[in-house]
């Protein structure tokens, strides 16, 4: 069975498309006029071996804001429609990853409950023409929708864009883990109170 889902967004303020499939090879295909943030997708694609085509306009004129906010929305509501029941899933993920000087861990819990903490502090607040304020908008429209908890830490780092990396890299590793089937659930929901 393939976990996959398109959604589209269409506001006042951005048109968003998204397909994605939780069982794929890895791919990814970006159009959204922020170039730093599809660079972190395609990290999320590879790492989490989730395919990703994702294409957005948004008024990039007044700033990233909204058009980053909205593609985690609609990451987000992708994600909860390909996950399905959640029927055999470990729940749980999680991934530490390092670059250089930079090591960070990121914990999931596909939960069912929105909830994000994400205590990291960037040295400087641009990277490139990138205002990393814009990361904890996207991964809070992304936990809004997509329903799960997500626990992101820099552990430490300095080069900012070595932070943001090993972020995105740790989430799509930590998805992975969390969406995997475990045989020895036998399709059950893993959860005491029988939902996710």
């Amino acid at each position: 069975m393939t976990r996959s889902a398109s959604i589209a967004r269409n506001t006042l303020e951005t048109q968003i498309s998204v397909t994605l499939n939780l069982d794929g090879q890895g791919n990814g295909k970006f159009d959204t006029g922020v170039p730093f943030l599809e660079h972190m997708l395609d990290q999320v694609a590879r790492h989490g071996l989730i395919d990703l085509d994702i294409s957005a306009k948004g008024d990039l004129h007044i700033d990233a804001h909204h058009t980053v906010e909205d593609l985690g929305i609609t990451l987000g509501q992708a994600f909860s429609r390909a996950v399905g029941d959640k029927k055999g899933i470990r729940r749980y993920g999680h991934a530490y990853v390092p670059l250089d000087e930079a090591l960070s861990r990121v914990v999931i819990d596909l939960s069912g409950r929105p909830g994000l903490e994400m205590p990291v502090d960037f040295r400087r607040s641009m990277i490139g023409d990138f205002d990393v304020d814009l990361f904890h908008e996207f991964f809070q429209g992304f936990v809004n929708h997509a329903l799960l908890t997500l626990h992101i830490d820099c552990i430490r780092g300095s080069n900012a864009h070595h932070i943001a990396e090993t972020i995105f890299k740790a989430f799509g590793r930590a998805l992975r883990m969390a969406l995997e089937q475990d045989s020895r659930l036998a399709g059950a929901i893993p959860s005491t109170k029988g939902s996710l």
